[in-house]
Order: structure tokens, then C-alpha cells, then sequence
């Protein structure tokens, strides 16, 4: 049986409900319809400015299209620096999908161990993650062939230096944005990287490219840089640098070539050195140009240039006799001695010889203003007119603080500190008669014009006492070269650490220039701590000198100007 309700009998419908109530609920409605309209009105028109730039931020990518960076070519259009395509890889950690086996795959491709690659991958909450950069095209094709969800792949572009740790120092190398970090790479950074393009795209939230929003603006490449270095008398003079740092084992050894034509630095070599595109664990040992970054005591190199001012200044004559017995001279409690006894020497036989009695002497005869005036005309205490980073200036004290035993050390070579650099410069004035030439590391055909330091006359003279030094009863015989005359200084000087000198540790170095009559390049050779028993710059800096001198002037097509003996050898059998 069915229960009938009569609902008119309901006390709730029997009570009388307030006009008030229904007339609040409608006014509320229409409230909120107001509000969502003026809402609507504010995100649509008035505020959209603020909800696209929103928008954008989410979805809208301006995507950099790189630039190619320049080249780096020798003096003969040779590549020193180049950039080839490369893939870089990356991901969104939280889309990837791929099984344990493809993750190795994957990692093998990478040549990363397995854990590295989940490691990266592990965080989730991150949306774009860096797995590996500038990889080989080949490489990324095979990762592309893959198809695993979530991983993405990017076109850059990554360095590469033909003549690896031969040229290192010079160029430099750039990092992993493709921005120079050291060398040419660093001093010229802009001009080879250019200016990179743009794209604006709109992507989705896996990354891909719905549409393009704007024009794009085209990369404009970098210009390419033509240095003055000849790539093969780079090589060459490395080669020839390590051999003899292993032969002599030393710590360290530097080679700089000028051409006293132009100006151009040929060669700039340092070993121990490093390749440019393979930098793992790097030290600053091989990182240093040191050429241009380390300084010494030059030792006896300096007294070509005290025989030139004595010239200059009228004290002597390259025949005037200078006594050094008894091979010993005492200046202020200190003594100053000579390697031999020699007696009764000319100026160009105190070279010859080089006798630091005899170097004094004529040194004491001038005031300690001339000595500085020389030594900063020739560019010592100033930094080098070159663009490359970390070049230094050496310290040259002012004169007026000089004692009268600082004058006497100085003349030979000790109290102050240049960089080889500096030193195969300032012996420009011997081959280019008395001028002190600018020199570059960028290309230039052209001769330049030097700044006048001595006489040519005195210069000339002094040309002439190397080239005694460089030969029978000089100090290096080994720096003679067959076909060419040779002229050039030794210098042998102990190793300063903290206030003193460290007993055992020297450098041998030897300067020199060639032919002598009419000097085509100046040669300077550094050998850093040579331990293998001799130390003396005649023994290991000299002979490096030679086959330098001989390899260069061949390349640049200069005619020996001394007849070559020809010499056969007759192998003999003996029997037992």
C-alpha cells in the first residue's frame, strides 16, 4: 500500500519565505556574472599584456643560432684553428623512456659510465638537462638511431688545432660556449666569434617546434685571423726544444724566431706544452707561455749590450785592451770572477771570451743612468707590445737606486729580469744596425721601421764580436751552422729562490742572429734546470740555436753565405 504525501500540508512550504532572501540570491548571481565578465574583460583586453608575456615565458623560445667561429691561419694560409660541426645532447629527465639496455647504449655512444648517465637523468623535476657536448656528427646520428623518448639533440660547433701542442701556446684554446680562454683565442675573441643569429619559435611542452613568431636573424661568422707564425718553423723549433729538454733533463725549455725584416715572430715554442683540444688534467706548467711569462736574471747576453754603449759613448774601441787578471775583482766586499784566468783581453775578446772582470770594467767607466737609459730603450722593464695575454715586463730598478756593486752585476746580467721574449727583441739592434725593429704576431709582408738605439757603425762591431762568441775559442762553438755564419751570446745564470739563489738550479740560454753581414732572424733558445750534468748555455741552449737557425733559413729561401765542405763517409768492414 502506497503512503500519500500531500506536500501542501509540509510545514516548510506552509512558512513564509522573506522577498529579501530570493531578491539577495539574484542579486549575488548577478554579481558573480559581473565580476567573471569584468575578469574576462581584463585578461582579454586591458591586462593582456601581462598573460601573453606569460604565455611566452611557457611556450615561446628565442633560440640562438650560433655563429662560425673564424679561423686561425699561419703566415702561409696554414690551419692553425678551425671549427667543424658537432652535436651536443640533451634531455628532458622527467619524458625520457628507455630501458636499461638502451641506456647503456647510450652511455657507450657517450663514452660516459652508465651511473653518470641515470644520474643526470635522475632528476625529474628538471626540464632540460646538458648530457654531453660538441660530440662528433657521427656520433649523433648513431644516438639519433636510437629513438629514445625524451632525448634531444643540438647543432653546435666545437675547435680544432691542426698543429696541436706544437702551436698550443700561441693560439690558445676556447671553452665548451665556444669562447677563447687562452692565446690568439682569447686576445681576439671577438673578432673570431662573431655575432650569433636568432629564432623565435613557439614549442610544446616536449620541446618541439610548433611554429616560427618571427623572421629569424642570421649569424654573421667570425673573420679569420692570419698570424705571422710559420707553422713549420714551429713545429720545427719544438721538436728541436723537447728533444733537448729530454736530452739535457731539464724542467722546461722556450725557443723564440724573429724575422728582423718585418718584425714578425716566427716562432713562439714551450715545452712542456699540451693539445689545445684535449685539455684533461692540465697544469699551469703546461699552460704558461713562457717566453712571454717567465723572467730570469739574463746573465751574460747583457754584455753585448755594455760593449755597445762603451762604443757609443767613445770609452772604447773593439781593439782597446781591458786587464783581467788575476780573473778576480772585488767590489764592495763581494767578489766577481771569471770562469778562467785570462789576462790581458780586447773589448771584442771580453765578449769573445766572456769575461764578466772585463765586462765590469768598461761598465764602471759609465754613469749607471746610461746603462738604465740603454737597457729601457731596448725594452726591458716594459711590457711588450703584443697582443697576447699575460706578456710581463721584467723588472729594471731605477738607476738612482743603484749601488756601485748593483752597477757591476747589472752590466752582466744580474739585478734585473726579462723574459726571453724581450731579450731575442732587444738583439734587433745588433741585426739592424743599431734599431730597435716593433715586432708583431699578426701577418705583415711588409719591412717596418725601427727606433735608433746605437751607431750602426757600433752595432756593426758588436755583430761582429758575436760572431767571434759563436765561433772557434767563443763560448759556443756549438751554435755554428752549416752554410750560414752565426753570431749570438751565451748566458748562463743560477736560479733565484726567495732571497737568494737555489744551489744546483740554473738556465742556459743562448741569442743570436743570422747570416751575420746581413741578419735575416734573431734566434733565442731558453733550457730551464738542464740536470743531466752541464748546465752552460753553449752546451744546451746553443745547439738548438744551430739546427734552428739552418731549418729556418732554408724555409725563407735565404742563400747560405759560407761555402759547405762536402764530406763523405766511407763505411770499412773489419772481420775477426
Amino acid at each position: 500500500m502506497t503512503r500519500s504525501v500531500l506536500y501542501t500540508s509540509s510545514p516548510l512550504l506552509a512558512s513564509k519565505t522573506p522577498v529579501w532572501r530570493s531578491k539577495f540570491i539574484v542579486a549575488g548571481i548577478a554579481v558573480a556574472f559581473v565580476v567573471l565578465a569584468g575578469r574576462a574583460a581584463w585578461v582579454q583586453v586591458f591586462g593582456n599584456a601581462f598573460f601573453q608575456r606569460q604565455g611566452e615565458v611557457r611556450f615561446a623560445r628565442t633560440l640562438e643560432l650560433p655563429a662560425n667561429r673564424g679561423r686561425i691561419l699561419d703566415r702561409n694560409g696554414l690551419l692553425l684553428a678551425t671549427s667543424v660541426p658537432a652535436t651536443s645532447i640533451w634531455a628532458i629527465p622527467e619524458d625520457v623512456d628507455a630501458d636499461r639496455a638502451q641506456l647503456g647504449k647510450l652511455a657507450e655512444l657517450l663514452q660516459m659510465p652508465l651511473a653518470e648517465l641515470e644520474k643526470k637523468l635522475a632528476d625529474e623535476e628538471k626540464t632540460f638537462v646538458w648530457i654531453k657536448r660538441q660530440l662528433d656528427e657521427p656520433i649523433g646520428q648513431q644516438i639519433a638511431a636510437l629513438g629514445i623518448k625524451g632525448i634531444y639533440q643540438r647543432k653546435e660547433y666545437k675547435r680544432q688545432y691542426p698543429e696541436g701542442e706544437a702551436a698550443a701556446h700561441v693560439v690558445g684554446f676556447t671553452d665548451v660556449e665556444d669562447q677563447g680562454q687562452e692565446g690568439m683565442e682569447l686576445t681576439f675573441n671577438k673578432d673570431l666569434a662573431g655575432r650569433p643569429g636568432s629564432r623565435r619559435v613557439i614549442k610544446d611542452r616536449l620541446g618541439r617546434i610548433i611554429e616560427d613568431v618571427r623572421e629569424q636573424v642570421p649569424p654573421v661568422d667570425g673573420r679569420d685571423l692570419q698570424l705571422s707564425i710559420d707553422s713549420k718553423v714551429q713545429f720545427f723549433a719544438y721538436q728541436k726544444l723537447r728533444d733537448a729538454v729530454a736530452q739535457h733533463k731539464a724542467k722546461a725549455g722556450s725557443v723564440v724566431v724573429l724575422d728582423v725584416q718585418t718584425g714578425e715572430v716566427l716562432a713562439l715554442a714551450n715545452y712542456p706544452s699540451y693539445s689545445p683540444d684535449k685539455r684533461v688534467n692540465l697544469s699551469g706548467a703546461q699552460l704558461r707561455n713562457r717566453a712571454l711569462t717567465d723572467t730570469f736574471e739574463p746573465g751574460s747576453t747583457m754584455k753585448p749590450l755594455m760593449a755597445a754603449l762603451a762604443l757609443q759613448r767613445g770609452i772604447v774601441r773593439p781593439d782597446t785592451l781591458i786587464q783581467t787578471a788575476p780573473g778576480r775583482l772585488t767590489m764592495g766586499g763581494a767578489t766577481i770572477s771569471d770562469s778562467h784566468p785570462y789576462g790581458l783581453l780586447t773589448v771584442a775578446q771580453v765578449i769573445q771570451k766572456s769575461s764578466n772582470v772585463g765586462t765590469v770594467k768598461i761598465a764602471m767607466q759609465m754613469q749607471p743612468r746610461d746603462m738604465w737609459e740603454t737597457y729601457s730603450q731596448v725594452g726591458f722593464g716594459q711590457r711588450p707590445q703584443v697582443p697576447f695575454p699575460g706578456a710581463v715586463s721584467g723588472r729594471l730598478r731605477a738607476y738612482k737606486t743603484w749601488r756601485p756593486i748593483e752597477q757591476a752585476t747589472m752590466s752582466y746580467g744580474y739585478g734585473l729580469s726579462v723574459s726571453l721574449f724581450q731579450l731575442a727583441r732587444a738583439y734587433s739592434v745588433f741585426a739592424r744596425d743599431g734599431e730597435l725593429i716593433p715586432v708583431t704576431l699578426l701577418k705583415t709582408d711588409q719591412p717596418t721601421a725601427g727606433v735608433r738605439v746605437f751607431d750602426a757603425q757600433h752595432a756593426g762591431a758588436v755583430r761582429q764580436m758575436l760572431h767571434m762568441a759563436a765561433g772557434p775559442g767563443g763560448t759556443a762553438p756549438q751554435a755554428q751552422t752549416m752554410g750560414y755564419s752565426v753570431g749570438g751570446k751565451t748566458g748562463t745564470a743560477r736560479k733565484q729562490e726567495g732571497k737568494g739563489y737555489a744551489a744546483g738550479k740554473y738556465r742556459g740560454f743562448f741569442v743570436g742572429l743570422a747570416p751575420v753581414e746581413k741578419p735575416r732572424i734573431v734566434v733565442a733558445v731558453m733550457i730551464d734546470e738542464p740536470s743531466a750534468g752541464s748546465y752552460f748555455g753553449g752546451t744546451v741552449a746553443a745547439p738548438v740555436f744551430s739546427t734552428t737557425v739552418q731549418q729556418t733559413l732554408r724555409m725563407m729561401g735565404v742563400q747560405p753565405d759560407m761555402s759547405v765542405k762536402p764530406q763523405v763517409v766511407v763505411a770499412v768492414e773489419e772481420s775477426f
